[in-house]
């Protein structure tokens, strides 16, 4: 089996930046390695995603059942497994992933405020995708943690991701929702063993530079370089 690195974090935390400084990090040592980045929105696979974000169900993401947006994701997960990655993957391939079963764990689990509620949630999540999909497990997680108020700073005029216009999406346009996202991601991040990226050092936000250093670090030490 190969490597799995994921970079994730709520909205505006810097997730693709940071993405992109790994894969540049991995290129200059001679690191073959492959990309994904979820949703995958090249695919047809993400169709009902894409319906979703830009609000054809409603546009209160509160109001969507966190268990049917989250099969949304997971099918988009498992078609680009199957189509673009699970054979490099197999034969010890190293994969880079812009977002993963954790976005969904992100934002859909910041929907459900009772405790209880949310495990059985983020049990269910768990089994779906990793146990009846089959997706792979990652090896590394690393959270962005970009708190609310500064990440809302930085997606204000932000070009929408799918329709290149300046409307955000139905998450990106509820600070409700990317308070609670984030406040959910900062209980799991212990739950399940999440590398902690804090964006923030002295109210200030950390140089791109810094962040990757710390990122690339523990990448390499993972792959025993």
């Amino acid at each position: 089996m190969g490597k799995l690195f994921v970079i994730d974090g709520t909205d505006g935390s810097g997730k693709q930046t940071q993405f992109e400084k790994l894969k540049e990090n991995l290129s200059k040592r001679n690191i073959d390695y492959m990309t994904v980045s979820f949703p995958n929105y090249d695919s047809p696979s993400s169709s009902l995603v894409k319906m979703y974000l830009s609000g054809e169900f409603g546009e209160d993401a509160k109001k969507i059942s966190p268990y049917i947006a989250s099969t949304f994701y997971a099918a988009d997960r498992y078609a680009t497994f199957k189509k673009d990655f699970e054979e490099y993957y197999n034969n010890g391939g190293i994969i880079l992933a812009d977002r993963y079963t954790t976005a969904n764990m992100v934002h859909q689990a910041g929907k459900i405020k009772d405790e209880k509620e949310r495990e059985k949630f983020l049990d269910w999540l768990f089994d779906l995708e990793f146990g009846i999909y089959g997706i792979p497990k990652p090896d590394l997680v690393f959270f962005l943690n970009m708190p609310p108020e500064k990440s809302l700073e930085l997606i204000k005029n932000r070009e929408n991701k799918y329709t290149h216009e300046s409307k955000k999406d139905i998450h990106e346009r509820d600070e409700k929702h990317i308070i609670d996202s984030y406040n959910a991601a900062c209980s799991l991040v212990s739950k399940y063993n999440w590398n902690e990226v804090k964006c923030v050092k002295d109210n200030q936000i950390r140089s791109i530079d810094d962040i990757s250093e710390e990122i690339i670090k523990k990448v390499l030490e993972n792959i025993g370089e």
